[in-house]
């Protein structure tokens, strides 16, 4: 047994006394999430730019085919093709509000991994933790393949595949596939698969549990097998067209980007793609035959095919876009998987959310009016029905409804406007607003980044693992 062998599974056995309480083995889940064997045949690849601090120390780590920006630390941990993303990054002296309280920065933030191993894992360090503001912690956790852990420290954690924790600190607790949680904090809970829950305490409470016999086809997992169901299968069709991207050195430029937006090495483009000005292209993601419409952006791990977003649109972290017609200003959450077909397109109206881990397949054209929230599993004209609100509706109730699988609780006006203040934050720290001289965001400053590779030991006990490395400024 070499090293990394051993590590993995000191990494297990800590979930594991994590989450004991639980009574809950991650064990039969590892299976097959990070193979050994695999961990030396990738390199690991950082960026470099004048706008992030640079301060990156790996100590006995294997990082095979993930991606690193900004201040970051990883000791005692496995990563697999994760993008660790620290764009945002809080400087030093440099101050937030909490629930009255204004929270000062003595030094600048870092992400710190210890102890974890993520498969396919998004990390984004957009965290208001008032408890630990210079720190971005990961500790103790497995995370399955496209799990999203944004803004979101984890003590103690098992994210199941498609698992979704935003903007919420996570102590010793198990999420299941395919649920989205922001609740701010949890602890010592066990989220069942499909369950979306967003919890603003005194503000309001959205709970909507997908069926889990209609869910086990689109993504499952089940103890000692590998992960399965549609959006499994959707993402390995598309697999071989980003193998290019990481076997050359150099690729060819794509001309018709406009200079206002950022295109990533690492994304892949395929013909009768447009993007217009001020638009954002993550690593990872995934355009063809599409227009990309100003202002909008496409993050890390989506794909977007046969489909036109007309401007302004939020493409979130493992969306999925397929045959669809967005109208301006809609916003696609987490890990969402619109699913039209060829001669049964979707159409979405200006304004419209789509909930994180939304599901719309359809047989038949779908057209979602204007200014609604939808969610859950959409299949036909009766279900969005059941699974759709008008804004209008939505902010007229102060205190609570069911409908379907969805519980809600509390003030729709202040559901909508949390929505609505966070999808434009969103915009303007992309840069959709560039106006040629002012309200630069990522797209603009992501010009500007360069990247460089990291490899692993070939032989020996060693093999899989990375030297121990400092890389600063």
């Amino acid at each position: 047994m070499n090293e990394l062998q051993k590590l993995y599974e000191r990494i297990i056995q800590r979930v594991n006394i994590n989450l004991r309480e639980l009574d809950f083995d991650a064990e039969p889940y590892s299976t097959g999430i990070i193979q050994p064997e695999q961990m030396n045949k990738f390199y690991a690849f950082y960026g470099i730019t004048t706008d992030h601090p640079l301060n990156l120390v790996f100590k006995n780590s294997g990082l095979a085919g993930s991606y690193f920006l900004g201040k970051c630390r990883v000791s005692n941990s496995l990563l697999y093709k994760s993008d660790i993303r620290g764009d945002e990054l809080k400087r030093e002296g440099a101050s937030f509000q909490y629930q009255g309280f204004t929270i000062d920065l003595n030094d600048d933030e870092l992400i710190d991994i210890r102890d974890s191993a993520l498969a396919k894992t998004l990390v984004h360090n957009f965290s208001h933790d008032p408890e630990t503001p210079e720190v971005f912690f990961i500790k103790d956790t497995l995370a399955m393949d496209y799990a999203n852990i944004h803004g979101a420290p984890t003590d103690g954690a098992f994210l199941g595949p498609f698992a979704t924790v935003d903007l919420t600190t996570i102590h010793d607790s198990v999420i299941g596939t395919y649920s989205y949680i922001q609740a701010g904090e949890i602890s010592h809970m066990k989220i069942d698969p499909g369950t979306i829950w967003v919890h603003a305490q005194d503000q309001f409470n959205f709970y909507y549990q997908h069926d889990p016999d209609l869910l086990k086809k689109y993504a499952s997992v089940v103890a000692g097998d590998r992960p399965h169901g549609i959006i499994f299968d959707f993402i390995e069709e598309h697999e071989e067209a980003f193998q290019r991207l990481f076997d050359a050195v150099n690729i060819e430029t794509i001309e018709s980007v406009p200079k206002t937006a950022s295109l990533d090495r690492y994304a892949v483009v395929l013909p009768n793609t447009t993007i217009a000005d001020n638009v954002l292209i993550s690593q990872r993601a995934y355009l063809e035959n599409s227009h990309i419409g100003k202002g909008s952006n496409a993050q890390e791990n989506c794909y977007i095919i046969h489909s036109k977003l007309d401007g302004f649109n939020v493409t979130a972290h493992g969306a999925k876009i397929i045959e669809s017609d967005l109208e301006s200003d809609v916003f696609v959450g987490f890990n969402s998987f619109l699913y039209g077909k060829k001669g049964a397109r979707l159409h979405i109206g200006k304004g419209c959310i789509v909930m994180p881990h939304t599901i719309i397949d359809i047989d038949a054209p779908l057209h979602i009016p204007k200014d609604h929230l939808v969610w859950g599993l959409i299949r036909n004209d009766a279900e969005l029905e059941q699974n759709s609100i008008s804004f209008d509706a939505l902010k007229a109730h102060k205190t609570a409804f069911n409908r379907g699988n969805l519980h809600f609780e509390g003030n729709g006006y202040l559901f909508v406007k949390a929505f609505k203040d966070r999808i434009d934050h969103i915009l303007d720290a992309n840069g959709a607003f560039f106006n040629g001289e002012n309200n630069t965001g990522h797209a603009q400053r992501n010009q500007n980044l360069s990247l460089n590779t990291i490899q692993p030991f070939q032989f020996g006990s060693m093999k899989g693992l990375y030297p121990n490395i400092t890389i600063e400024l």
